[in-house]
């Protein structure tokens, strides 16, 4: 499983997520992430927002309607995951 290096835009804290999946929605792309691979974790929708070369950049998507509607898309293309929502 791929694993991506998210830098906090605050804190410049680095965090190593798993990719466990991405979908592409109306020319946006989208990751799902979790710092563990297997087991019950928090997981993290990020939003893609730039790429240059090797390096792209993702946001982590903290609009409420947004998070709901990728979220709920995300719930379909892995069946056997459980997500559940924190606001």
């Amino acid at each position: 499983m791929e694993k991506i290096k998210f830098t906090d835009p605050d804190t410049q804290e680095v965090t190593e997520f798993f990719c466990l999946e991405q979908t592409q929605i109306n020319n946006q792309n989208y990751l799902l992430v979790a710092e563990d691979e297997d087991g019950d974790s928090d997981a993290y929708i990020l939003k893609e927002t730039s790429s240059e070369g090797d390096e792209t950049v993702y946001e982590m998507v903290e609009e409420d309607a947004e998070l709901q509607a990728i979220g709920k898309v995300f719930a379909e293309l892995l069946e056997d995951v459980d997500l559940e929502y924190k606001a």
